[in-house]
């Protein structure tokens, strides 16, 4: 049933690894030998390296193509092919990029309420977790432009109706609702700026032109500097810019194998679903158009940021990173157009970097997760990641260096939320929004389960759509070995404890 190696590779899941303290030790190591530490890597001029990270939101594997400076990176640099998002929800995917670590340690869950939300973020004390104060403290310019959390309002801090500036940041040019591309504020550098709905106020368009004047800036200050700039596109109303809005005539959303195919023995909360209408199919096409249509401008800022490194002579010292928050499904298991799941469509997401020591064209399959960015910017500026963070630098992967004892298992967890009020990512049953989940994604296999009791599993290498679930035909000493690990992984805390709950027996 799930071919000859099938019996193996469950096998391999039947016990959680005592922790690989000679990974550890192997890269102490490697680092402190002769031009194999990652500041050897950064620059030919032995200075620190500059880090720019766009992070956009809702972005899907199946955008890419249409957008041609992301092609052209991966030609120039190298592609994460198995980067994972913890959960595939704006805040909780966010907060584990800002601070490494899962959503089980930073206490955010949701976009709203007491489990999630900006106001969960601050109630953690996850703030001073995340890489900007201890980028800065290391001696770099940061900035930070664009979307922050879902709950942050420009102009409140903690309900005082002061605007406010987190610690650590430099440069900090952020939204609250700009979803809609126009008529929005940005707290710029604590002042609470609005804008309206000419076309120079489109919202990538203005972070396009604040990430290239912070660029400039930090340039002529000759400091080292890390910028993240987090678009709110694709997300929807997925606004195109002006000149952009008429690409892209007939598009149709990718016909998939899993497109409006119902999952064999799927979980109760699937079973509803009925097959696609024609209005549906014709809606679903003119969402994923608009979708397209809305990155050309985030493209085009990708192809402005380099073109900005370039002239100011930073191109060579600067590590130019691109990602998403999350991915999105449109039409698959029947699904209508949404996120929240934890299969491929939604959690499996586009990362690529480019930069000094990075390979061209490379491809690295290995398990990455957004807990690995920050000790990754961490580890690029020299800085040590803390211990409390749950994720791994993934600056050896990058360029082009193999990594032992690396996990074998990505943890995605999500809680069905309580309220829909005042979130953005509100679903209707039928686009997904699934009870809550932890789920366990392998090189070729996929766990889940839900809290109400029901279980997924999927064998990759023969179901790579995900579409048969074959939890019913695992045995109970297989389906032991698959809690317990991802028991473990919910439950793990810190770098250690990660990497060692993240490992199979082989």
């Amino acid at each position: 049933m799930f071919g000859s190696r099938r019996p193996r590779v469950l096998a391999a899941l039947c016990a959680a690894l005592a922790i690989a303290l000679l990974a550890s030790c192997a890269r102490v190591v490697s680092a402190a030998t002769e031009g194999d530490s990652p500041a050897a890597d950064s620059s030919s001029s032995g200075k620190k390296p500059n880090i720019v990270y766009v992070l956009t939101d809702d972005l899907a594997w199946n955008l890419v193509e249409y957008m041609p400076h992301m092609r052209q990176m991966q030609k120039k640099g190298t592609t994460f092919t198995n980067f994972f998002a913890t959960d595939s929800l704006c805040c909780p995917s966010r907060t584990s990029l800002l601070t490494g670590q899962y959503a089980h340690n930073t206490g955010v869950f949701t976009n709203t309420g007491d489990d999630g939300g900006y106001g969960a973020f601050m109630k953690n004390r996850n703030e001073e977790k995340t890489f900007g104060p201890a980028l800065q403290r290391a001696g770099y310019r940061t900035g930070f432009m664009g979307k922050y959390l879902n709950g942050y309002q420009p102009a409140d801090r903690n309900g005082t109706s002061k605007p406010y500036v987190p610690s650590g940041w430099d440069e900090w040019d952020v939204a609250g609702d700009g979803y809609k591309e126009y008529k929005y504020d940005l707290n710029e550098n604590g002042k609470v700026v609005p804008y309206g709905k000419a076309p120079q106020d489109y919202l990538t368009d203005v972070l396009s032109k604040k990430a290239t004047s912070f660029i400039g800036s930090s340039a002529d200050a000759k400091k080292p500097f890390m910028l993240e700039v987090a678009t709110f596109a694709p997300h929807g109303p997925s606004t195109p810019a002006p000149r952009d809005k008429d690409k892209f005539p007939g598009l149709k959303a990718p016909r998939t194998d899993a497109y409006d195919k119902a999952t064999r023995n799927a979980p109760k909360w699937q079973r509803a679903l009925s097959p696609l209408t024609a209005k549906e199919k014709e809606e679903t096409d003119q969402k994923f158009a608009k979708r397209v249509r809305s990155v050309q401008a985030v493209d085009a800022m990708i192809g402005q940021l380099e073109k900005t490194l370039e002239e100011k002579g930073l191109a060579d010292d600067t590590y130019l990173v691109f990602g998403s928050d999350n991915g999105f499904h449109m039409g698959e298991h029947r699904l209508r157009p949404g996120k929240q799941t934890a299969y491929d469509t939604d959690v499996k997401v586009p990362m690529m970097v480019t930069g000094p020591g990075v390979p061209a064209g490379e491809e690295v399959s290995q398990l990455a997760e957004n807990v690995d960015i920050n000790p990754t910017f961490l580890d690029l500026a020299g800085v040590e990641p803390p211990s409390t963070v749950d994720g791994r630098s993934l600056s050896d992967l990058m360029h082009g260096r193999t990594e032992d004892e690396w996990r074998q298992a990505a943890l995605v967890e999500h809680h069905h939320a309580v309220s829909k009020e005042g979130d953005p990512d509100a679903a209707p049953k039928d686009s997904g929004d699934p009870p809550t989940y932890a789920a366990m994604r392998t090189d070729d296999s996929l766990y889940v389960e839900y809290a109400d009791g029901e279980r997924e599993f999927y064998a990759l290498g023969s179901d790579p759509d995900q579409l048969t679930n074959r939890a019913a035909s695992l045995s109970a000493a297989q389906r032991a070995a698959l809690h317990h690990t991802l028991t473990a992984l919910q439950r793990c805390k810190g770098a250690e404890s990660c990497q060692a709950a993240s490992r199979t027996q082989t």
